[in-house]
């Protein structure tokens, strides 16, 4: 084989992967494109053990996480990106090791932060509360 052939072989095995609607290794997942080892997921892409999420992109080992982007390791997160070992996080980019966040970007091992400012507990849930509608 030649660097010729070879690189034909992989171009050919890459539009092979890209176009295939397989999940390998996923189980009781819906409307998924090229996600593997995940369970009970829907309309996720690109997921990797992920378990219980919802219209995730690129997130890997998280679990009950909806429409988030490149997570890794995170748990009951909304509409977030970029974060990694962190949970109950809504809105949020590029944070590490955080819990109940709204809308914050590029924290570590925080908690109970909207915007980057810290809050109380009692008064972080009335604020989400507020900001939510509800």
């Amino acid at each position: 084989m030649n660097q010729r052939e070879f690189e034909a072989e992989l171009a050919q095995l890459l539009k092979a992967f890209g176009g295939a609607e397989q999940n390998p290794g996923s189980y009781k997942s819906d409307r998924c494109e090229g996600c593997i080892n995940c369970m009970f997921c829907v309309g996720c892409d690109h997921c990797y053990r992920c378990t219980h999420c919802t219209d995730c992109q690129a997130c890997t080992a998280s679990s009950h996480c909806a429409q988030c982007i490149g997570c890794h390791d995170c748990s009951h997160c909304e509409e977030t990106q970029a974060c990694t070992a962190s949970a109950y996080l809504t809105k949020c980019s590029f944070c590490n090791e955080c819990t109940y966040c709204y809308g914050c970007v590029g924290l570590n091992k925080k908690e109970f932060h909207i915007l980057n400012q810290a809050y109380s507990r009692s008064d972080y849930f009335a604020l989400v509360k507020a900001l939510r509608g509800k």
